[in-house]
């Protein structure tokens, strides 16, 4: 959450690693799959049935306490699929179906982990992110790597070396480059 509140709107416009989405759109792009539709998934909630769901598209930015009103709802999000019975059964984090709950956990934990780096690169911040959460990440990325490639989601593999760190083979796995500079 303190990659989000250290951007400002000055930085909206600045390109990030994922080359189709300047800052502003990745942060509403977050914001819409972690805070707000992550947080009906882990409650098994059909997508469009929570009386403050807004469409995708939304721009929260465009709100006066977006990065408050983010970390409230982010914060809820990881309330939520912290709970064992979150990432059991089935749930929908879209309105093409369900899948197992499993699945669409981990698509948030990678929302989170990807999109938080690619912001904070872009921002000229750090992302820190623990061994427990590389390697959950990593397991996961690694298990859909060429699926999620040959539906547009990651790019090509970047080579990383085997001695980089977990985090920066998964970057590499979902076609980041974690040498990636934002004033390249």
């Amino acid at each position: 959450m303190d990659i989000v509140r250290g951007i400002g709107p000055d930085e909206f416009g600045e390109s990030t690693p994922c080359l189709e989405m300047k800052v502003g759109a990745l942060l509403n792009h977050l914001i819409f799959f972690t805070g707000v539709r992550g947080h009906a998934a882990g409650l098994k909630q059909p997508p469009q049935a929570r009386p403050d769901e807004v469409a995708q598209g939304h721009d929260f930015i465009a709100e006066s306490d977006w990065a408050e009103a983010y970390a409230v709802r982010s914060a809820a999000a990881a309330a939520v699929w912290s709970e064992p019975q979150a990432w059991v059964g089935e749930t929908a984090l879209t309105g093409s179906g369900r899948m197992p709950a499993r699945f669409i956990g981990r698509i948030v934990l990678g929302e989170w982990l990807l999109h938080g780096w690619d912001l904070a690169v872009a921002t000229g911040q750090k992302l820190n992110v623990d061994e427990e959460l590389a390697a959950a990440l990593y397991e996961d990325i690694a298990d859909k790597a060429e699926m999620a490639r040959q539906y547009g989601v990651f790019g090509p593999e970047v080579g990383v070396p085997t001695t980089a760190p977990l985090f920066d083979r998964a970057l590499g796995l979902a076609g980041r480059d974690p040498s990636w500079n934002r004033r390249a």
